[in-house]
């Protein structure tokens, strides 16, 4: 950890990135390769529950991992075909993945008592990953050809139009005891962006662009068009909201190029990141701890539960990924935090896969897990600050042209 600290800033960002791949890949499911939904601090965990969306992260962390050379291709080949063999065997619904699934049978375990089905943004968080895997996988071995064409039908049987109910809207959940009784539609400003992207660009069951236009956007009542903390967030709630919102979506999305009628998707993400930031150093809750260089309110562990931290919602509690997958955005504030973050306790706040989840400076409280879907988008998110690889990759896959085509963005 001292060494760490020592390091210049592109050494220091590659060995975060390397060290909080090993969740991905030593800490990955046996049986099945992907991704567990947590982890405790020993780095342990012999647990079942697999994360869907923190699997696509996942995949993406393992592409990064060959372009740096942690780990071989061939190595990097067998994981990625274990990983998609296995969910050619998972149960889906109407060709959508559920949240969470079994390790070793690949059954839907359920995230609440009615959500046991299809879950879209969690699938379109996988996707994610895939379609960047894919699009990396290129050569013409018969090993990657193959890869290429198991994602590939995994990808077709994906009945988007289906979760649309004949209505102008995608509904975020069904399932096969309760039908669409959850009742909740991936509507206004958030991680379902992805989502109505890849519905759109489906080449076997696209929805139509009013379901984005209408039931998203909500005819433009998703923007925002107020100032806080002296900055104007274009779109979303009030002072922006927890920011994976700026960020899971934004893995594979490249916000620099994407602009639609209603925002530009950089201005969007650099000023919510900004007025996240400006709330922790004005800290008005007076919070131990925050300030310049300790920052970042997102969803995380916490004492008091899992809670989707934002300005808000704000309980004292920083979570590493806020400020780390922020990199992008807020260049010069993230490598602050991160160093803030590595003269904390030693032992409390970085183990074998990287930063523990959360802290809490006010309670002398520190997490004892590590979380997928925060762990993924660190080390995409350095890596589209340093290389934009994973960025090129998405936006280069057909389908994500095409739906971006269809609902109207402009690449500019």
């Amino acid at each position: 950890m001292n060494d760490l600290r020592n390091l210049a800033d592109g050494a220091l960002l590659e060995a975060v990135q390397r060290q909080t791949f090993r969740y991905f890949w030593d800490g990955a499911h046996p049986a099945s390769g992907m991704a567990r939904d947590r982890q405790r601090r020993g780095g342990k965990s012999d647990n079942d529950l697999i994360s869907l969306g923190g699997t696509g992260f996942g995949l993406m962390a393992i592409v990064v991992a060959v372009e740096r050379g942690w780990v071989p291709r061939n190595d990097a080949m067998e994981r990625i075909d274990r990983i998609v063999s296995f969910l050619e065997q998972v149960t889906r619904y109407h060709g959508m993945f559920p949240h969470f699934v079994h390790g070793r049978s690949g059954k839907t375990i359920r995230f609440t008592r009615k959500d046991d089905g299809g879950d879209c943004v969690e699938t379109a968080l996988l996707f994610q990953g895939l379609l960047c895997a894919r699009q990396y996988l290129n050569r013409r071995s018969m090993a990657e050809t193959r890869l290429r064409e198991g994602i590939n039908r995994l990808w077709r049987a994906i009945e988007w139009d289906w979760y649309c109910r004949d209505e102008e809207v995608l509904y975020w959940h069904w399932s096969p005891s309760f039908g669409w009784a959850m009742n909740c539609p991936v509507s206004g400003w958030n991680e379902g962006m992805l989502s109505y992207v890849l519905a759109a660009g489906s080449s076997t069951h696209p929805i139509r662009a009013s379901a984005y236009h209408n039931g998203f956007a909500r005819d433009g009542q998703m923007c925002n068009g107020q100032s806080f903390y002296g900055i104007d967030l274009p779109l979303g709630p009030d002072h922006g909201g927890p920011l994976f919102l700026a960020q899971y979506s934004f893995c594979g999305l490249d916000p620099r190029r994407l602009r639609d009628r209603y925002a530009h998707y950089w201005q969007q993400n650099v000023a919510h990141t900004r007025i996240n930031y400006e709330h922790c150093v004005r800290n008005p809750h007076g919070h131990s701890g925050y300030g310049e260089d300790c920052w970042g309110l997102t969803s995380g562990h916490g004492p008091y539960g899992y809670v989707a931290h934002a300005p808000d919602e704000d309980k004292g509690v920083i979570t590493p990924s806020a400020a780390l997958s922020s990199l992008p955005y807020t260049p010069v504030e993230s490598m602050r935090a991160l160093r803030c973050f590595l003269a904390k306790p030693l032992h409390r706040i970085w183990g074998s896969f990287g930063f523990f989840d959360s802290f809490s400076e006010n309670l002398s409280w520190f997490a004892q897990t590590y979380l997928a879907i925060n762990q993924g988008p660190i080390i995409a998110m350095i890596e589209n600050h340093r290389s934009g690889l994973l960025w090129e990759l998405f936006m280069s896959a057909p389908e994500v042209r095409e739906g971006l085509r269809r609902l109207g963005f402009v690449q500019v």
